[in-house]
């Protein structure tokens, strides 16, 4: 666990501290309200994962487990013990009782992923242990981790398992389509609780400069003399508000074969939790609990992603969503600015005074 005191990380030394811990959370405490509202109804659906583990011989997944074993390191108190110790720290915070097994596998490609129906599986890539320091680090294990606690290997595997079924009646007509929309939908919802993991991951850390910095480095790589996390939040800002319709368009097209959503995406929406009251009243301790969980409706939990897509459609400054809430607010010269093309609906680059400063990390 995180005592007082100083610790070797592999990278450098730097100074352990106490965090927080949250017993008893519940997992709706960091959801996103999109990824929270499917995973309430679908835990209604009694029995419904038990079903499909009971047919996870059909899947690769013992598999994968024996290939990971043979052909990667577990972590453990002899291997990789520093990741060892994050894990059982994440644990500990998030209250996971049983520890998931982790391993590191040789890929010089940075990534990390959560996987498995019977219990979940934590595989690390060298790449993201050599790119990334202690605390960094310590905010992607807690990611994963929050992947385990939401359920999000079980269910992940269960729609995807579904998935392949439908592929397999794709010959019906309009079959395609059906399975492109199925495709769609799942891909949405694995980005909103990639959204959600983040928040886990910053639950564990509670240092939201080192969750933008592990960010950063997956995006532009081990050269953080070379970059900057305000610079950095700026392109998400020029990202949202910038272009017009044709980009908005493109911003679509690219991002809908992903499954997770873009790198400066994901530092903007996890800066603006962090500094949400949602946040704070958990740091207070104030938070659901697990043994509430069977109450959550699953109504309400529709109603909250619905207004959670309303309010980001209203404040998004890309010009198609600008042009959604014209179109919801009935403005008058809408068809003007049709008229005039798409350059009618292009956004203002930024004033002086629109985007954060500039300080240095």
């Amino acid at each position: 666990m995180s005592d007082d005191g100083r610790q070797l990380t592999g990278h450098e030394r730097v100074p352990s501290r106490r965090r927080r811990r949250f017993p008893g959370i519940s997992t709706r405490a960091y959801e996103h309200p999109a990824d929270r509202s499917a995973l309430v109804a679908l835990r209604k659906l009694s029995g419904f994962d038990t079903v499909f583990k009971a047919l996870s011989g059909l899947l690769p997944e013992r598999s994968l487990r024996l290939l990971f074993l043979s052909d990667s390191v577990r972590v453990s108190e002899r291997q990789f013990s520093h990741l060892h110790d994050m894990l059982r720290d994440a644990c500990h915070i998030l209250d996971l009782e049983k520890v998931p097994p982790m391993y590191v596998t040789q890929d010089p490609r940075p990534s990390a992923m959560c996987i498995g129906l019977d219990e979940p599986i934590i595989v690390v890539s060298t790449g993201l242990v050599e790119l990334l320091d202690e605390e960094e680090m310590r905010a992607v294990v807690g990611h994963e981790v929050g992947h385990a606690l939401s359920g999000h290997s079980v269910y992940r595997t269960v729609l995807l398992f579904l998935t392949s079924l439908a592929l397999k009646v794709a010959w019906i007509p309009l079959g395609n389509l059906a399975i492109t929309a199925i495709v769609t939908a799942l891909r949405e919802w694995f980005r909103k609780s990639e959204l959600s993991a983040d928040r886990a991951g910053l639950l564990v850390g509670q240092d939201v400069r080192a969750s933008m910095r592990g960010l950063m480095k997956i995006a532009g790589g081990n050269h953080l003399h070379e970059m900057n996390v305000d610079a950095f939040l700026e392109q998400a800002e020029e990202y949202d508000s910038g272009g017009d319709l044709r980009d908005s368009v493109l911003k679509i097209l690219n991002v809908l074969p992903r499954s997770h959503p873009f790198t400066t995406v994901r530092a903007a929406e996890l800066k603006k939790w962090a500094e949400s009251r949602d946040y704070q009243r958990i740091m207070d301790g104030h938070y659901p609990r697990r043994g509430e969980d069977a109450d959550a409706s699953v109504s309400d939990s529709f109603r909250e992603s619905a207004a959670g897509y309303a309010s980001d459609v209203k404040n998004s400054k890309d010009p198609l969503m600008k042009l959604v809430t014209d179109l919801a607010g009935g403005a008058g010269d809408l068809g003007g600015r049709v008229r005039r093309g798409f350059d009618g609906f292009r956004s203002p680059p930024p004033g002086k005074g629109d985007v954060p400063g500039a300080d240095g990390e």
